[in-house]
């Protein structure tokens, strides 16, 4: 067992489940939606996109490029939740909740072809 595999296999499930359990929930709603959890999704999903640095394949190319899509989308929506809180007027309305949702449903997207990528690739190994 390689040990740098497990440790790479796991920040990529692990974004992919914490992103799951923030995007979870009445889209509008924000007592259904943590910003610890967002938080936690970001923090997890850059150090997964650091790990993927190491890839030499195409295919840890195209991981690569899904974790910065995630990692976009997941630091978009803590931008639009931190401007609803410091800045708007209006605060964190269920519209504004709807659209920090809707780019954690993105991210959470590439990171189900991220680990679908993953999958694949380790049953090509077995080959």
């Amino acid at each position: 067992m390689n040990i740098e595999k497990v440790i790479f296999s796991f920040f990529i499930v692990l974004a992919l489940t914490l992103n799951f359990g923030f995007f979870m929930g009445d889209i509008s709603n924000p007592e259904h939606h943590s910003v610890y959890e967002l938080f936690a999704a970001i923090v997890v999903s850059l150090i997964a996109t650091v790990l993927k640095f190491g890839e030499r394949t195409q295919i840890g190319a195209v991981l690569l490029a899904t974790s910065l899509v995630a990692d976009l989308q997941l630091i978009a929506a803590a931008i639009v939740w931190g401007m609803a809180m410091q800045v708007s007027a209006a605060g964190l309305t269920p519209s504004t909740m709807a659209v920090i949702v809707s780019l954690a449903g993105g991210a959470l997207a590439a990171n189900v072809i991220s680990v679908v990528l993953l999958i694949v690739d380790i049953a090509a190994l077995r080959r």
